[in-house]
């Protein structure tokens, strides 16, 4: 089979890889890519996501079997619609109806609420003056969210603890339609306890939730300080969250949420992703996202020993499969430019050895004409280890991070990777 996969970041390159170790699969094209999977697929780096036309024309013209979505941006745009509706190609990705999991948390949060189905208890805004108002008389912390994607270099999220901060978010946030009118905000309770990321694999009313749980860690820098990111790196199993967490997940977010959707009339094909709290009340949604998350994707696709693409042959055909995992432990690293998340600083070079290609996965990387590396988006890479125990697996993470050479003003990566698994909470 012909497999085309949609994106250029790390999670496209943990699944190109994946692709690539199959048996069912001929060939895999990249559109667009990145310069870590050369020599793993062809790499279109000329057709952009959003080159709807173009996309299908490859796909049409390569006899591809199968469309692997990988970021939001282009479900939210209707890819997967028009690639179906129009050509009738197999997409594994969300319509645009149903990719609103991710792409409006208004419609998410207010499925959760009219399916009580336990998240933080918030409130929807669409002026200006009432969130004010609202923040004026509330108490912190808080947590406000943008409705959608966010920005390029920013995730739509801030978490404030005073009115100071409440009042600074706010105008950082706030997308001013005309006069009072905004873009819907969310201003929902903080939630305290140990967030946790869950892939479920997807189809109607047919699931299939990964057995292995991995940990993000959004904040830029470590001890939880600074602002949030997409992720600055992951790990898995995450063994300290125990199985009745991850069932307690299963019973009480997923399948309700997933009950949910097909009542309302959405038919959803593609990865749920969810992030959950664990919290003194029990487990609940933080937020879905309707593709894999990254980095988790990296470190949970470099434990996975299944044939990826047989995986999704059964999901569509709703019969049943067993997940194999590799036994040990995967933690990742992202390397990141100075700016992140707040700008984006592109043209950084960096030295990749060749030997270290196996351990990375890559996000924001592109190669000059000579063949050097330079930094084409705010997160640039993971560098993983993998080994029998958490504590090997992290330092042979960062014993690889330190093979990379750079400009150490040029980029920074987070020291305190996997601390909880190691004992050291912030």
């Amino acid at each position: 089979m012909n497999v085309a996969v949609i994106g250029s970041g790390g999670r496209e390159h943990a699944i190109v890889k994946m692709l690539s170790e199959s048996k069912n699969v001929d060939e895999i094209y990249a559109i667009p890519g990145n310069a870590g999977m050369n020599d793993l697929c062809e790499v279109m780096y000329r057709v952009q996501e959003d080159d709807f036309h173009a996309i299908a024309g490859i796909c049409i013209e390569r006899q591809v079997d199968w469309v692997i979505i990988g970021p939001p941006e282009p479900l939210e745009k209707g890819l997967a619609d028009y690639l179906i509706d129009e050509y009738g190609l197999t997409v594994f990705g969300p319509r645009k109806k149903e990719a609103q999991m991710e792409t409006s948390k208004v419609f998410t949060k207010e499925l959760l609420k009219k399916y009580n189905i336990p998240t933080a208890n918030f409130e929807i805004f669409r002026t200006y003056s009432e969130a004010e108002i609202y923040l004026m008389e509330t108490n912190f912390p808080k947590v406000i969210k943008q409705d959608g994607l966010g920005s390029v270099t920013g995730v739509g999220v801030e978490v404030v603890n005073s009115l100071d901060e409440a009042m600074e978010a706010l105008k950082n946030l706030a997308i001013v339609t005309q006069d009072d009118s905004i873009e819907p905000l969310i201003i929902e309770e903080y939630m305290d306890g140990e967030e946790f990321s869950l892939m479920v694999l997807v189809n109607g009313d047919t699931y299939h939730a990964f057995e292995t749980i991995a940990q993000d860690h959004k904040s830029a820098y470590a001890k939880g300080v600074g602002p949030n990111t997409n992720g600055m790196g992951a790990y898995a199993p995450v063994t300290h969250i125990t199985e009745d967490i991850r069932e307690e997940a299963i019973n009480q977010l997923i399948e309700p949420t997933i009950n949910a959707m097909v009542e309302e009339g959405l038919d959803y094909f593609g990865v749920l992703y969810l992030g959950a709290m664990h919290t003194s009340e029990g487990v609940k949604v933080v937020e879905y996202n309707s593709r894999f998350g990254d980095p988790e994707a990296q470190v949970l696709m470099g434990l996975l020993e299944n044939d990826f693409l047989e995986m999704l042959n059964k999901l569509k055909n709703k019969e049943p499969f067993e997940m194999k995992w590799k036994d040990g432990f995967l933690a990742g690293i992202v390397l990141a430019t100075k700016n992140y998340p707040m700008k984006v600083d592109q043209g950084l070079p960096l030295y990749i050895p060749e030997e270290l290609m196996d351990e990375i996965f890559i996000s924001g990387v592109s190669q000059t004409e000579e063949g050097d590396y330079i930094s084409s988006d705010g997160r640039v890479l993971m560098v993983t280890g993998f080994a029998k125990t958490i504590d090997e697996a992290v330092k042979k993470a960062y014993d690889n991070m330190d093979q990379l050479s750079y400009n150490p003003e040029n980029f920074y990566y987070r020291k305190d990777i996997a601390h909880r698994a190691l004992g050291t909470p912030v």
